[in-house]
């Protein structure tokens, strides 16, 4: 997420297990993820394409755009939310981040937003420091950040160790980008705090994908978005209606 981060001396030891959007003097800071083979939900069940009444009505209901069927049969049953990332090109780092809501009659769309990814777009083999976000459906079980809880149901870890400062890739300002953030479940252990430093996959695949407030600039892996669209995806999602981001370039995700 960044060329160069100033962390804190309470947070550098934590901060030298982490391997995400944010780096420091060359030691990373976006703290917590875990993995498509790991912890994506791609063996879940498939997300049913009808409900009962609407089979039996001759009703076809609304499905998310732009997903093929591969992508498509990532998606839990469970999952109610679905948050999707449809980035511009599989080498670009700008994106839309959209916010789904399974209802009766198919997925309503909330929230639309810019948003930005990667500095060198996307992978489906994501690695540490390879400047990629990863390719996959993902489920969002925490969140936190270093301003006070805007209201979300998730669990929510409120932590000065959120403090970032420095420079990204453009030579925006850091400082604020982890006000809020939500861990992305990729190589991380889900339930958790964003902070929590655990790889199931191993330091080389990376971790510390989230999605934190756009500092203006691409990130390391991480999606950046409008303070305002992360206070109100926080508030909107709901653990109990089991939510998932489905994030790759629109490409791939078509697939």
């Amino acid at each position: 997420m960044n060329k160069a981060i100033c962390i804190p001396a309470a947070a550098l030891v934590a901060s030298l297990l982490l391997t995400g959007c944010a780096r420091g003097t060359d030691a990373t800071v976006e703290r917590a993820g875990v993995v498509a083979e790991a912890g994506s939900v791609s063996s879940a069940p498939a997300s049913p394409s009808a409900t009962a009444s609407e089979t039996a009505s001759g009703r076809q209901p609304v499905q998310l755009p732009g997903l093929g069927p591969r992508t498509r049969a990532k998606i839990p049953a469970t999952a109610e939310q679905v948050v999707l990332v449809s980035g511009r090109g599989r080498n670009s780092p700008d994106s839309t981040v959209t916010l789904y809501t399974r209802t009766a009659s198919g997925w309503q769309a909330g929230g639309h937003w810019p948003a930005h990814n990667a500095l060198d777009g996307w992978t489906d083999h994501h690695m540490v420091g390879d400047l990629h976000s990863p390719i996959g459906v993902y489920t969002l079980t925490d969140a936190g950040g270093l301003l006070d809880n805007p209201g979300t149901r998730m669990p929510y870890d409120h932590s000065g160790d959120f403090t970032v400062v420095g420079t990204g890739f453009e030579g925006e300002p850091l400082a604020g980008s982890f006000d809020f953030v939500i861990a992305i479940d990729y190589n991380r252990v889900p339930g958790a705090s964003p902070l929590d430093g655990a790889r199931p996959l191993g330091s080389s695949r990376g971790g510390g994908i989230w999605i934190h407030v756009d500092h203006g600039g691409p990130t390391h892996g991480c999606v950046g978005l409008a303070e305002s669209a992360m206070k109100t995806l926080l508030v909107s999602l709901d653990p109990a209606r089991h939510p998932v981001v489905v994030m790759g370039d629109a490409a791939s995700l078509a697939e």
